[in-house]
């Protein structure tokens, strides 16, 4: 699909909506790993990618987007359909969209997304979604059975070692909470003064660290950066059991993660190069879990303090 194609298919569904009516001026493509997603004016319009449907609950993220701008973390969303994934929200002026690189050069970055992510999970709202790691971890195994997309070599064997990792989780169960669960940097935008979060495809009840960490791996942050998200999070020193959680979900994440960019492959999204993501995914998820400082935070978890 040419460009030209885009914005005339974000032009035929602003049609049908009344939010856009009267709406005459350029519309830009913003971008997007699975979905596409323009800029009108004020306005944000998301129209959903193919396939998305089956890995994607659009009524829990109707129910996530709209909680999170009434704790005031997401813009507000104007119009949305479930059924079928159309999503218009406000478009925040002056914002950047993050990247590692932004996350590292512009003051206060990180301490801004801790903030946002504090504001997040205290707001408490409840998400329909429980994003629960090792059921999303089966359910994307079941959805790659069949299709000629191969996992990386040694996936199970890691996996199975993650069983150390859930049995720690488990001895010390934390309240749940609303979460992202999908903090790329570009779904964070940063108007210097404030952090907004965005795409709340992922979003679930789910333990607060899974953001944090997350946020670190895709940010791409340094022990600093980590310190400085983990303060802001906190308001203090972070407790080495969710010092430990955090640290814990940054290999989890990527060991998920690698299995959602061989879906991309596998469903033929054309908008990465998804073989090599899940490589490199998979070899930092790898490293990470045999690193000392790995089995040190695991056993603060474990012990629960």
């Amino acid at each position: 699909m040419t460009r030209r194609d885009d914005i005339a298919l974000a032009r035929q569904a602003m049609a049908g909506l009344p939010a856009c009516a009267g709406h005459d001026g350029p519309v830009e493509r913003l971008g997007g790993l699975t979905n596409m997603v323009f800029r009108a004016g004020d306005l944000v319009l998301r129209l959903p990618g193919q396939g998305t449907e089956a890995y994607i609950d659009r009524a829990n993220e109707s129910v996530a987007a709209r909680a999170a701008a009434a704790a005031g973390v997401s813009p507000d969303v104007v119009h949305d359909d479930p059924a079928t994934g159309l999503m218009l929200t406000r478009f925040v002026p002056d914002a950047a969209t993050m990247t590692p690189d932004l996350f590292r050069t512009r003051p206060g970055a990180p301490e801004r997304a801790g903030q946002a992510f504090a504001r997040l999970h205290g707001s408490g709202a409840v998400f329909p979604f429980r994003f629960e790691l090792f059921a999303m971890i089966d359910s994307y195994l079941g959805h790659l059975d069949g299709k000629e997309v191969a996992l990386p070599e040694g996936y199970h064997d890691v996996l199975a070692e993650a069983g150390a990792v859930r049995e720690a989780l488990a001895r010390h169960p934390v309240a749940l909470v609303p979460c992202h669960c999908d903090p790329l940097c570009e779904n964070f935008l940063d108007t210097g003064a404030r952090m907004w979060i965005v795409d709340w495809e992922y979003s679930g009840m789910n333990d607060p660290m899974w953001d944090l960490g997350d946020l670190s791996v895709e940010g791409e942050f340094d022990a600093a950066q980590d310190d400085a998200l983990l303060r802001a999070y906190f308001g203090a020193a972070p407790a080495p059991f969710d010092r430990g959680r955090m640290v814990i979900y940054k290999a989890m994440c990527d060991l998920l993660w690698t299995l959602w960019g061989l879906i991309q492959l596998a469903d033929g999204n054309q908008a990465d190069d998804f073989a090599a993501y899940a490589a490199r995914r998979f070899a930092r998820c790898r490293a990470l879990m045999g690193q000392p400082d790995f089995a040190r935070h695991l056993r603060a978890v474990a012990v629960g303090y």
